[in-house]
């Protein structure tokens, strides 16, 4: 029960966030905007340095290996898995009529959640690999961290929910059709903590190369986009101001109940 409910925190957050296409207005203000953004990327950040890589190096040491090895050699595969992904798959960002990835003929609508959706795997991967190595036991996670890094991801989600579904609402479809196309770019979320969970517990010695691997494609989104979007047009504070709020509260988070 436990453990469902952990991976469906995360999701919940992008469903509430989605759901502000019925209260709010058209658009959402621009500072504010950025201020999410970077509120998100600040949580990402914190999440993957406190909750991802350093358990990956003390779990390697721990397990006699070399302890910078496992958490360099997952995080570089984290931000090459990422960047196939961002490669291949058809999306569309926000303020952009660019598609980027593989050229398909989908609506823009659709394009611009499966950019989101791009963004939610490397998080639903975090969520299930630190329920996993809870659920193992002698692993230095805990149930209360992985609550924690579900909470802190479903925090960010909020704003990345709004974020995506005001947006939508502009191109001519309904409230409610654009509440769901917000709400399912998060459900790859609960899928892929899934998937990761059920690949841990079949091959628990590779779980510090799985913690820094879904750090590496977090980081991969902050850097790619998120900080880059906060920042765009005319020049402001306010991002930066939301990366330090998001990372604090996320490693207040990690640290108090993990």
């Amino acid at each position: 029960m436990d453990l469902l409910i952990g991976l469906s925190i995360p999701f919940l957050g992008t469903t509430l966030g989605s759901a502000m296409v019925f209260f709010m207005k058209d658009t959402i203000n621009k500072k504010i905007e950025k201020m999410l953004l970077g509120f998100a990327s600040g949580v990402m950040i914190a999440a993957a340095i406190w909750s991802l890589i350093v358990p990956s190096i003390d779990m390697a040491q721990e397990q006699g290996k070399i302890a910078w090895f496992p958490a360099a050699i997952g995080f570089l595969l984290g931000i090459a898995f990422l960047l196939i992904l961002d490669s291949i798959i058809p999306h569309l960002h926000l303020k952009t009529d660019k598609p980027e990835g593989i050229k398909a003929k989908f609506k823009k609508t659709t394009m611009l959640v499966f950019a989101v959706t791009l963004h939610n795997i490397p998080e639903g991967m975090a969520v299930g690999v630190t329920f996993a190595g809870a659920l193992i036991g002698n692993t230095g996670l805990t149930i209360a961290g992985a609550f924690a890094l579900a909470v802190g991801i479903a925090i960010q989600n909020f704003p990345e929910g709004a974020i995506i579904s005001m947006p939508l609402k502009n191109e001519n479809i309904s409230k409610i059709r654009a509440f769901t196309y917000g709400t399912l770019s998060g459900i790859v979320e609960p899928i892929g903590a899934i998937i990761t969970i059920l690949i841990t517990r079949l091959v628990i010695p590779i779980l510090p190369y799985l913690l820094s691997f879904a750090a590496g494609a977090m980081i991969y989104v902050v850097v790619e986009e998120l900080i880059p979007e906060s920042q765009a047009g005319e020049h402001s504070n306010i991002g930066t101001i939301g990366v330090a709020i998001g990372f604090t509260i996320m490693m207040i988070l990690d640290v108090a109940l993990g």
